[in-house]
């Protein structure tokens, strides 16, 4: 683990994303909310806001962070038949959150993939990735600029 004693305490916010691509027949049982197990949506998004809370259990040299908010977005794309997933992670502190945000949208797209498995076995969880950090010594950093 690194030594983080000497930083200074900032506020440090992070965003990921990741999508949940479903098939057109997921895609209608979870619009529907016809998944046998239930809310898929709203299961998913509780799973992925402990997934944060849970990083440094997960990831053996993560710092165990205080975190002051998570928040988990999850939206339907009928375009795509997928399931688009934003997480937010904020703390004051002197590392950075951008594990949290990570394993936030990957456990809640673990969960989708778990809630809707017993319809598909084609669901594919992709494109997990940073997309905005704020704070630290490094400063901001976006990833489309």
């Amino acid at each position: 683990m690194v030594d983080v004693s000497s930083k200074e305490i900032t506020k440090r916010i992070a965003i990921a994303s990741c999508k949940v691509l479903l098939g057109q027949k997921v895609f209608d049982l979870i619009s529907a909310n016809q998944m046998e197990k239930g809310d898929v949506l709203a299961v998913a998004k509780i799973a992925g806001i402990c997934g944060a809370k849970q990083t440094s259990n997960l990831i053996p040299l993560c710092h165990n962070i205080n975190l002051s908010n998570v928040h988990v977005d999850l939206t339907l794309n009928p375009r795509e038949c997928s399931v688009e997933i934003v997480g937010k992670a904020v703390c004051s502190g002197k590392t950075g959150v951008e594990m949290e945000a990570l394993t936030a949208v990957t456990i809640a797209g673990l969960t989708v993939y778990d809630m809707c498995k017993a319809a598909s076995k084609d669901i594919l969880v992709t494109d997990v990735r940073l997309e905005h950090k704020t704070g630290g010594k490094s400063g901001d950093w976006y990833r489309n600029k």
